[in-house]
C-alpha cells in the first residue's frame, strides 16, 4: 500500500515503570520487590508501581489504601521528583545526540523524529535500539520503544513489548497492525469510550474501520474524525520540540479535611508561594487565575477570574485566590486546594518545519 502523504520515522521512547525503577536502582534492597511510589495512607495516591506490584493490580492513580489491600506486602516509597528529573535530563541528552526534534510528554517518555538524524542512520529501528542501550548504560534503567510512520502508531507500538523491548510497525504493516488491534489499545480511547464502542459492536481496529465518519461523528462528536483517520494510519501531528504550556499550577491534598476558610488561607499562601516559584523558573506570567476546590465527597469546583494585566507574583495571585474563595459558600469540608494561572504571555512559535509535498514509496527503510 502507498500512502498519499509524507511518511516520517517516529520513535516513541517510554521508560519502564520509571519512578519505581529509579527507586529500585538507587536502593538495591528494593529490587525484585513490589513497591509503590506515593503515599500509603488512606489519602495517599500511587504515582507509580513496580512490575512486581502491578502483578497484584496496583496501578498509578490508585489510592494507597486500595493498593495495600491488593498487595499486603507492598512497600511504599516517598517520591523524589528532583532525582527523577535529574535522570530524565540525562536521558534527554541521549535523544539530542540523534535529533533536535524531541517532544517530551513527561519525565519518562518522548517522541523523536529521526527521519533526518545527526547520525545519518537510515534505520529508525537501529536508532531506537542504540538509544535504549545508551539509556541502560548511563542510568541502569530500561526503556521500551515504538517505531513507525507517525506519533500515534509509535506510541501504541511502544507498549507492545514492554518492559525492555521495542516494536517496529513498517509502512506496509500499518493497516494490518491497526485492524488487528484491540480497541482498548488505541491511544485516546479510555475505559468509558471503549465501553461505548463495545456497545456499538466495535472491538478491534477492523470493526472501527467499517464505521463511516458520519457514524463516528454522531456517536463520538469531535473525536469521531480522529478515530476515523487514525485507524487508517492517518495522523499528521508533527513532533513539536517546543511545547508551549497553556497553564501553570500547584495544588495540595490535605491529611485532614479543612472546614473553615480561615484554615484554608494559610494553605493557599503556601500554594501561591509554590506557583510563584514555578512561574519565575519558567519566566512566565498570566492573566487568568483559577481556584480549584475538591470537597470531602470528591466533588470538584473551580472558580476563575481574568485580570486586565499579566501577573506572576505571589501577592497578586494570593489576593485573587482569596477573592475567589470568598465568592460563594463552601459546599462541604475541603480535601484539596489548587491555584493555576492560564492565558499566559508565552507566544506560540510557528513551526518552521513544514512537510514537503512528496509521496514516499513503500520501500521506506525502517
Amino acid at each position: 500500500m502507498q500512502f498519499d502523504f509524507p511518511l516520517r520515522k517516529i520513535i516513541h521512547v517510554d521508560m519502564d515503570a520509571f519512578y519505581a525503577s529509579v527507586e529500585q536502582h538507587d536502593n538495591p534492597e528494593l529490587k525484585g520487590k513490589p513497591i509503590a511510589v506515593g503515599g500509603g495512607s488512606k489519602r495517599g495516591v500511587v504515582s507509580a508501581a513496580s512490575y512486581e506490584a502491578r502483578k497484584f493490580g496496583v496501578r498509578s492513580a490508585m489510592s494507597g489504601y486500595q493498593a495495600q489491600k491488593n498487595c499486603p506486602q507492598l512497600i511504599f516509597v516517598r517520591p523524589r521528583f528532583d532525582r527523577y528529573k535529574e535522570i530524565s535530563l540525562q536521558i534527554r541528552d541521549i535523544f539530542y545526540e540523534y535529533t533536535d526534534l524531541v517532544e517530551p510528554l513527561s519525565l519518562d517518555e518522548a517522541y523523536l523524529d529521526v527521519t533526518e538524524n545527526k547520525k545519518g542512520n537510515p534505520s529508525a529501528t537501529l536508532i531506537a535500539k542504540e538509544i535504549r542501550q545508551k539509556i541502560l548504560d548511563k542510568t541502569g534503567l530500561t526503556a521500551s520503544a515504538g517505531i513507525s510512520i507517525n506519533k500515534f502508531i509509535a506510541k501504541v507500538a511502544s507498549d507492545y513489548n514492554k518492559p525492555n523491548g521495542q516494536k517496529t510497525v513498517n509502512p506496509e504493516e500499518v493497516i494490518a497492525f491497526l485492524e488487528e488491534l484491540d480497541i482498548r489499545k488505541f491511544y485516546g480511547v479510555g475505559k468509558v469510550t471503549a465501553d461505548k464502542m463495545y456497545r456499538l459492536g466495535i472491538f478491534t481496529g477492523k470493526d472501527l474501520k467499517q464505521k463511516s465518519e458520519e457514524f463516528l461523528d454522531e456517536h463520538f462528536g469531535k473525536s469521531g474524525s480522529y478515530y476515523f483517520n487514525v485507524v487508517r494510519g492517518v495522523h499528521h501531528s508533527p513532533v513539536k520540540p517546543h511545547r508551549t504550556p497553556k497553564s501553570v499550577g500547584a495544588e495540595r491534598t490535605f491529611s485532614e479535611n479543612l472546614s473553615s476558610e480561615i484554615f484554608m488561607l494559610e494553605k493557599l499562601e503556601n500554594i501561591a508561594n509554590e506557583l510563584e516559584r514555578r512561574l519565575q523558573k519558567s519566566k512566565i506570567a498570566g492573566k487568568t487565575i483559577t481556584l480549584k476546590i475538591k470537597y470531602s465527597d470528591f466533588t470538584l469546583q473551580t472558580r476563575s477570574k481574568t485580570l486586565p494585566y499579566y501577573i506572576a507574583s505571589k501577592d497578586l495571585i494570593l489576593e485573587t485566590a482569596k477573592e475567589l474563595l470568598y465568592q460563594a459558600d463552601l459546599e462541604n469540608s475541603v480535601r484539596l486546594l489548587g491555584i493555576s494561572l492560564a492565558n499566559l504571555n508565552t507566544e506560540k512559535k510557528k513551526e518552521d518545519s513544514k512537510d514537503e509535498a512528496v509521496l514516499v514509496q513503500l520501500k521506506f527503510e525502517f
